[in-house]
């Protein structure tokens, strides 16, 4: 059968996962887990799809890789369904996946000997939207999180390989590309890499940006949302609390305010701009009082498009030594919090109906619009293709009705 990779967690997870079917010469029967250890739910469910995919396939060569087997390689390496672990590294080393190379391969995560990104994919799900990883790896030291030690200390990649094989992929016909990485802020002069992208790759169509941290957004990028139609204006920032105490105790860089000065620098020169951003509810130490100081930062910013998880200790952090607020708190927190991001998208939409939007059609009748929302127009359109379209309705929340133009 063909090589089967599944894919757990970011986006550039899923980038990587891409590389891997690229490689030549895997085994054939190979079937590849691409974990994710952002949670403690995130490695459950990764273990309990290894133990299903092993009962579906039982003569499989099953390799197990990511930040999960790169922090804990012994856990994966001890579970009968698995035959090989790789390291972040090591996975898109083809040499690594042969049945005769070591079972366990998961070196120093910033051994100079593996380059960032050795493969650069071509081909990716739906052959409508591309993207291209420009860095690696993390330099801040938050207090929940295992990127460090899962994807090591950031390297870059030069301007000119990106620029290059954007113009292979616009060629190739993806008419949308997007920039992720572990930080993708951390990038050097990420406003000029944007700027050369947007100058010189001829034919692209729209460009977005990866999550970005918003202690790190310059002028300079905000100054590009301004200029160029082809930066798309939905903005994902890694905020985690609306609480200035708790956002120091998280060892994060920016404060509430920087939040919601960001927000109207943006929206001051690209007036339609749509944010999203990710938060962690119950975070140690996490009172009532400070949960609902994220929750008036949501509303403050009008943040739209949440993505919420309930903190989950991740051994050795400092956070996990810190006084925990109980599980329950946790999800419930997290529940309120999804509940007004739903309220302020719905709010969000109904003000974009009877206006045009560009969308780009995926499968299934539907395609992504600018602001980064679903939008139903029918069949009869090919994977890629741009389609003009008026906003009618709300089909769903996260979902428009549209009439093609």
């Amino acid at each position: 059968m063909p090589v089967q990779v599944v894919t757990f967690g970011c986006r550039l997870n899923s980038y990587e996962s891409a590389a891997i079917k690229e490689l030549s010469g895997l085994p054939d029967d190979t079937v590849v887990v691409n974990t994710c250890a952002v949670t403690g739910e995130a490695e459950r469910q990764c273990r309990q799809t290894i133990r299903k995919l092993r009962r579906e396939n039982p003569n499989a060569f099953l390799v197990v890789t990511g930040c999960a087997a790169q922090i804990a390689p012994e856990v994966y390496a001890k579970m009968p369904e698995v035959d090989k672990v790789l390291g972040n590294n090591e996975k898109l080393d083809a040499n690594a996946y042969q049945k005769s190379a070591p079972a366990v391969s998961v070196g120093d995560i910033d051994s100079p000997a593996a380059p960032i990104n050795a493969r650069m994919p071509f081909y990716f799900e739906g052959r409508n939207r591309a993207f291209i990883q420009i860095q690696q790896g993390c330099d801040n030291a938050c207090t929940f999180c295992v990127v460090t030690k899962a994807r090591g200390k950031n390297k870059s990649l030069p301007p000119e390989k990106i620029v290059a094989h954007a113009q292979k992929l616009v060629d190739e016909g993806y008419p949308e590309i997007g920039l992720t990485g572990v930080d993708i802020t951390a990038y050097p002069d990420l406003a000029g890499l944007v700027k050369k992208l947007l100058n010189e790759v001829s034919g692209l169509k729209r460009l977005r940006l990866g999550s970005l941290d918003p202690a790190a957004v310059r002028d300079e990028l905000i100054s590009l949302f301004a200029e160029s139609g082809v930066l798309m204006p939905h903005l994902h920032l890694s905020v985690q609390s609306g609480d200035d105490l708790i956002l120091k105790r998280m060892a994060r860089r920016h404060l509430r305010k920087d939040v919601l000065d960001l927000c109207s620098k943006v929206r001051a020169v690209r007036p339609d701009a749509a944010f999203g951003a990710d938060f962690i509810t119950g975070f140690p130490t996490e009172t009532e009082r400070m949960f609902e100081n994220t929750l008036n930062l949501v509303r403050e910013a009008n943040i739209t498009h949440l993505h919420v998880f309930p903190y989950s200790e991740r051994p050795g952090t400092p956070a996990a030594k810190m006084p925990q607020v109980p599980v329950s708190e946790r999800k419930e927190r997290a529940k309120r919090l999804r509940a007004a991001g739903d309220a302020l998208l719905n709010a969000y939409m109904r003000g974009r109906i009877g206006t045009e939007a560009r969308v780009l059609y995926e499968t299934d009748g539907k395609g992504l619009c600018e602001h980064y929302l679903s939008v139903k127009i029918g069949e009869g359109f090919r994977s890629g293709q741009i389609v003009p379209v008026r906003l009618t309705g709300i089909a769903e929340t996260g979902v428009f009705e549209g009439s093609v133009l």
